[in-house]
């Protein structure tokens, strides 16, 4: 098997999973092994494997969407005597079965790594269902070597497709060593990506884009580098129908990638309730004038395919608070749709001016308030020295007042469960998109929480407290940090790593 590959130059981070299919190839065993990856279309998934199938000299096939079953066995098995080889024509093979076995022969002759990477599995299971139990039955068979051995990729970007291949009684459940979901980048490596020098504007970029780094060559020109770069880049991307990232086409691209969205109309109704803040099943329902059942359903599909995201209370059982995840599709629900025939005439600039209201608080606001717990979870530990649990968000009740406060940002210390009582918690924090720098008033509001929770029998009489703001702070609450050692400030250029995180004096 091959040792230990370098991960090539073009791959940006990834490191973790270039890891993880090294260590897939190298494993010893001679017998078939099997390895899913999965992940949002325009994740990179492509990318990284023709990579990985070029540095080991493997075999890449993949499927077409809407191409039948014959010309498929056709193109595969054109590809796997190029493979090997053989002339065009002189290789004929007319079942899954017969393509699978022959792939494995050809990689286990050749010099590089026995690797077979079948891409988009998903669009040859429409026309030929029959290929999991193919594998299946090669897998069994190599066992007891009576099959040819090697490593086979399954790829895909339909996830509930992908998912349910290790399901249940599905055929393949029980047999693949690695099921690897490829995220999109995070911010700071997105940032990386889009060559954005202002922290500012890339926290902007990701907020309608998000870190797939497919967008990246549909762009239309140099990324945007100023406040002022940013409205015109935004209407000759995500607001031209004739731009290759027009939000409408893309989100429907997007959407048609799960078989069970077959009602379009409807999902695209839940889809911008929940982007316009129904967070619940039944609010959303009261939105659209359905009932609460009728959205159950719905949203159970959006979630396993990551279009949108449930967040539980860290600290109450209660309804989960449900937002939508993808950015492209919360930008076209929010900005695209509403005002789509002036969009379609070309009235884009018009449209994005109009927005920006709606821009500001339903879509920069929220994905900044995301990103605060994405620095918790990925970033405190290395740049603070706080030490995390489970990260999240959490309403307290104050019955003094007869009110609600919403924490952006609660983290709770290492290994204590979620939604128990007297819960440690390690840190509360907030997070303002606004304009306004935070001042002492923010800080005396996290001080009135954390007082709350103490009340309440949780242990957060140490809790660091912490503030994120997009504008800065004002001098008498940057006093307060650099003299207290349970308070946090975390501006953008912080928030980026570019800048000092003050407080913890």
């Amino acid at each position: 098997m091959a040792g230990q590959l370098g991960k090539p130059e073009r791959l940006l981070d990834r490191d973790h999973e270039w890891a993880l299919l090294n260590d897939f190839l190298a494993d010893p065993a001679p017998e078939l092994r099997l390895a899913i990856v999965s992940g949002r279309r325009r994740n990179g998934k492509s990318f990284l494997l023709e990579a990985l199938t070029e540095a080991v000299g493997g075999l890449y096939l993949t499927a077409v969407q809407e191409e039948g079953r014959v010309p498929a066995l056709h193109r595969f098995t054109e590809t796997i005597a190029a493979h090997a080889g053989v002339r065009p024509g002189a290789m004929r093979l007319d079942d899954w079965r017969d393509v699978l076995t022959a792939a494995l022969d050809v990689v286990n002759r050749a010099s590089g790594a026995p690797l077979v990477v079948i891409d988009e599995l998903p669009y040859l299971m429409q026309h030929s269902p029959e290929i999991p139990g193919f594998l299946q039955l090669l897998y069994d068979q190599s066992q007891s070597g009576r099959a040819p051995g090697g490593r086979v990729v399954l790829c895909g970007s339909a996830m509930s497709v992908m998912s349910e291949l290790l399901s249940g009684t599905k055929p393949l459940r029980g047999r693949a060593v690695l099921d690897l979901r490829l995220p999109a980048f995070d911010y700071r490596t997105a940032r990386s990506h889009w060559g954005v020098e202002d922290p500012a504007v890339a926290l902007q970029v990701d907020a309608v884009l998000g870190g797939a780094p497919g967008y990246r060559p549909l762009a239309a020109g140099p990324a945007p580098q100023s406040e002022a770069d940013f409205g015109p880049w935004v209407e000759r991307t995500l607001l031209d129908p004739g731009r290759a990232l027009y939000s409408r086409v893309e989100a429907e691209f997007l959407l048609r990638e799960d078989p069970r969205i077959t009602h379009r109309t409807l999902y695209y109704d839940v889809l911008s309730a929940v982007a316009r803040g129904a967070s619940t099943p039944a609010k959303v329902g009261s939105m659209l004038e359905r009932s609460r059942s009728a959205m159950v359903a719905p949203l159970e599909v959006l979630e396993s395919t990551g279009y949108v995201r449930k967040e539980q209370d860290l600290l109450r059982t209660r309804h989960p608070v449900i937002s939508v995840a993808d950015p492209v599709i919360r930008f076209n629900q929010l900005i695209t749709l509403p005002m789509v025939d002036l969009v379609e005439r070309r009235r884009g600039g018009q449209v994005w001016q109009s927005s920006r209201p709606t821009y500001h608080s339903k879509i920069l606001g929220p994905h900044f308030e995301e990103t605060v717990r994405e620095w918790a979870r990925s970033f405190a530990l290395d740049e603070t020295g706080l030490s995390l649990g489970a990260v999240g968000t959490a309403e307290i009740a104050d019955p003094a007042a007869r009110t609600k406060h919403e924490v952006d940002l609660l983290a709770l210390a290492p290994g204590e469960r979620p939604q128990s009582p007297r819960t440690a918690i390690t840190l509360i924090g907030e997070a303002k998109a606004t304009v306004q720098p935070r001042g002492r008033k923010d800080l005396e509001r996290l001080e009135h929480i954390r007082t709350l929770l103490t009340g309440q029998g949780h242990r957060s009489d140490h809790a660091t407290l912490a503030l994120f703001s997009l504008h800065g702070f004002h001098p008498d609450v940057i006093d307060a940090a650099d003299r207290r050692r349970d308070v946090l400030l975390i501006d953008i250029d912080a928030l980026y790593g570019d800048g000092p995180i003050r407080g913890l004096a």
